[in-house]
């Protein structure tokens, strides 16, 4: 059995195949199978200026952030070193000085 992509719109996993497209049963939306192959492929992250990022790149925060659970705020200007892209909602991965290892959202910094 093979695996198909969720629905671009929706993201719901019942989509089905019918003949060279593929339907999505809760929304409606229809799309060929080969644009979803093309769709991975172009998933780029990119800063707030709009710049791509890649995996070891030097990023610099653009606004406070305050940590999640604790009174620690990351400040505007810190330089995250080496980051690492992944897929998520929080999209890159890191080490901040003097907080540790954290998620950061790719609108909220700028490549350095």
């Amino acid at each position: 059995m093979s695996t198909l992509p969720p629905c671009p719109q929706c993201q719901s996993p019942y989509t089905y195949e019918d003949g060279a497209s593929l339907i999505c049963p809760e929304c409606g939306h229809e799309w060929s199978a080969n644009d979803s192959a093309a769709d991975d492929a172009e998933s780029v992250i990119k800063d707030a200026n709009g710049n791509v990022l890649a995996d070891g790149d030097t990023v610099t925060v653009i606004k406070d952030l305050k940590v999640k659970g604790s009174s620690l705020v990351v400040k505007v200007g810190t330089k995250v070193k080496n980051i690492r892209l992944v897929d998520g909602d929080h999209d890159i991965d890191c080490k901040i000085d003097g907080i540790g290892a954290m998620k950061l959202k790719s609108e909220f910094v700028k490549k350095a």
